[in-house]
């Protein structure tokens, strides 16, 4: 069924009584909850609910050069962001061969809370299924359930831009407990593996060598040393896999790019809060897990939200991406890096 306000019956001046026009008030109420998938495409420009791999609810956006597939099965998750047919995003053999009633896969582009070492579990949150709301062109909202143990609900927006590569990704953290609660945002999104890593540094950082690597167990190493990580120009890079796979930024530069081996390079950009406090246990603004295998994990973090009951607080990342040849030297084009930061 497909309902439109503009195709009701006008309301005129013929209602006999209130009971009357409650009856139809109600009746086009009805028709408008029995929106179906289908008429969302219609509707709307750019989006659509269909079937991806094994998930017979995913949410399509697309502008053209630039498609977008949401998964609100499994955790509200970003499965595929691709400029002319090629995805930035890891999705794992398991997500590819998943079905209804498997064992929750959650590959690609997660989105999560912290601080990491204090939040408390929350599978309803990582793999609950969430409800989708098309909200306008090229625009999805998917909604986790109450959880529990953390006491939150989680609001995800997906917005496409009409034109460019520009996908804008914002978490909003709801308190529905009945206590304050203190937590950030925390993204966890696997791209492509073996590529690099490039983040723009600022002054001053705390750590000696711009960035913290975690060792065995919760020891952190803040003056660490790793061939295949430097400092040229103004950027972190990362250039393979590091001695320990899970590193940590105090950059505020706000912006994250990563040149993967299938020719894209993907940037995020977001905001940064130099006088607020960083809840994780380092105070990082980034985090970079980069282990020896097929992905890398981006993950932005936002500043700790001190949230009283039914307060709310959201975080929006920027996604970008650009074609660029992977060098086999790993030797990257900064210039061409630094335009595609402030494009």
């Amino acid at each position: 069924a497909m309902y439109r306000w503009a195709d009701a019956t006008p309301l005129a001046d013929n209602f006999t009584s209130l009971e009357t026009l409650m009856h139809k008030l109600v009746h086009s109420l009805l028709i408008a909850i029995l929106v179906s998938s289908t008429a969302y495409s219609e509707e709307f420009t750019g989006i659509k609910v269909a079937p991806y791999l094994g998930y017979e609810k995913a949410v399509h956006l697309t502008n053209g050069d630039v498609t977008v597939v949401l998964c609100p099965e499994v955790g509200g998750r970003v499965l595929e962001y691709a400029l002319n047919g090629n995805n930035a995003l890891f999705v794992s053999d398991g997500e590819k061969k998943w079905k209804p009633g498997d064992r929750p896969e959650s590959s690609a582009g997660r989105f999560d809370i912290g601080p990491e070492l204090m939040i408390p579990p929350r599978q309803v949150l990582w793999n609950g299924a969430s409800t989708t709301e098309i909200i306008a062109d090229r625009h999805a909202r998917l909604t986790s359930p109450d959880d529990p143990s953390s006491g939150v609900r989680l609001v995800r927006d997906f917005v496409l831009d009409a034109k460019t590569t520009q996908l804008n990704c914002t978490q909003t953290i709801h308190n529905i407990s009945q206590k304050s609660v203190e937590y950030c945002h925390w993204s966890r999104t696997f791209a492509i593996g073996k590529g690099i890593c490039l983040i723009p540094l600022t002054s001053p950082t705390r750590f000696p060598k711009s960035y913290v690597m975690y060792e065995e167990g919760s020891l952190i190493n803040f003056a660490p040393e790793d061939p295949n990580i430097h400092v040229r120009d103004g950027f972190l890079e990362i250039l393979g896999t590091p001695r320990k796979p899970k590193l940590g930024m105090d950059s505020y530069a706000g912006k994250i790019a990563y040149l993967s081996p299938n020719n894209l390079l993907f940037v995020k950009r977001f905001t940064t809060y130099p006088d607020r406090v960083y809840n994780e246990a380092a105070g990082l603004t980034i985090s970079i897990w980069y282990p020896d295998n097929a992905m890398i994990e981006l993950e932005p973090i936002g500043p700790r939200e001190r949230l009283q009951p039914g307060e709310h607080a959201g975080f929006t990342e920027e996604w970008f991406l650009t074609e660029m040849p992977f060098p086999k030297d790993r030797n990257v084009n900064l210039d061409t890096v630094k335009k595609a930061l402030h494009d």
